[in-house]
């Protein structure tokens, strides 16, 4: 599971042969939460308001990475 991106305590991860719809992993000390790569939205998990505002910030400048590791990473 490549770790993308580390901000302070917030990593931002991406698995192989994950399931759809494409999303990433945003984990910190406390919570984990599945976020979309296409809206943003959480799928799946909590997070704090702080860390996951943090983590959408950085994958909104980031969207083509993640999704580009995405696509790599699960290639069908």
């Amino acid at each position: 599971m490549p770790t993308i991106a580390r901000i302070g305590n917030v990593l931002i991860r991406v698995f192989a042969n994950d399931h759809n719809p494409p999303h990433f992993h945003v984990v910190t000390p406390d919570h984990q939460a599945l976020v979309s790569i296409d809206d943003f939205e959480v799928i799946q998990g909590s997070i704090d308001r702080g860390s996951l505002n943090t983590a959408i910030a950085w994958a909104k400048a980031h969207k083509e990475e993640l999704s580009n590791e995405w696509n790599r990473l699960n290639e069908r």
